[in-house]
């Protein structure tokens, strides 16, 4: 029997390393919900963690156009019909852009932006996964991924850094900010539990959740 929860469509979002994916995939489950996962099959990506000149640019355009045609698949799909839990939300895309691009590219971005994603449909709640630098590169070490071995200490940095910057200016839906740097909810069926509560406490605004194995 599914876990009840009182948002119909719920986004988690977190830079990489810090478990979202897995995060998304057992939660759903637990929800008897759908399970929407972001496309991060690009052609651009080797060439941008290689630091070829211009692939940052392609790379953001091959993201932004991917991540609408599964906005509108979403909703072609009736899928709000029934619960769903997704791995990213589309406004994300920007915090690659304005880390990534230059100036010039970013004006061509934005226009391409408003146009494709200010229409698409927000989450009713958001859950915004945080662990410190040290820990995510821990993490993404570990697993020993072969694109993930070209990504730097120090772009890592950056892109956690940028997230919390983000994140911590986002009004647009009920936000629940999860400390993950001591707790494996993969391992925990008590802590999923825990942290579907905090869920059910969102109204408007932020709430701050420091799960019960975190330090």
């Amino acid at each position: 029997m599914a876990t009840e929860v009182k948002f119909p469509y719920i986004a988690l979002e977190g830079p990489i390393g810090v478990g979202k994916t897995t995060l998304t995939k057992i939660l759903a489950k637990k929800l008897g919900a759908t399970l929407f996962l972001e496309d991060l099959q690009n052609p651009f990506l080797p060439d941008f963690y290689q630091g070829r000149k211009g692939a940052a640019f392609q790379c953001q355009l091959f993201f932004l156009l991917t991540r609408h045609q599964q906005q509108q698949q979403l909703v072609q799909r009736s899928l709000f019909d029934s619960r769903v839990v997704a791995d990213y939300i589309p406004l994300k895309d920007k915090i690659f852009a304005h880390l990534n691009l230059n100036d010039s590219e970013l004006v061509i971005y934005e226009k391409m932006h408003s146009i494709l994603m200010d229409n698409v449909p927000k989450p009713d709640a958001v859950i915004y996964l945080q662990a410190t630098t040290e820990t995510l590169i821990k993490r993404i070490r570990s697993r020993s991924r072969d694109y993930e071995k070209r990504i730097s200490d120090e772009y890592i940095d950056e892109l956690n850094k940028a997230y919390n910057f983000f994140f911590f200016r986002y009004l647009e839906t009920p936000l629940l900010i999860v400390n993950t740097n001591d707790v494996d909810f993969e391992k925990s069926a008590g802590e999923l539990d825990h942290l579907i509560g905090q869920v059910n406490r969102l109204e408007k605004g932020v709430l701050l959740y420091a799960p019960l194995g975190s330090a």
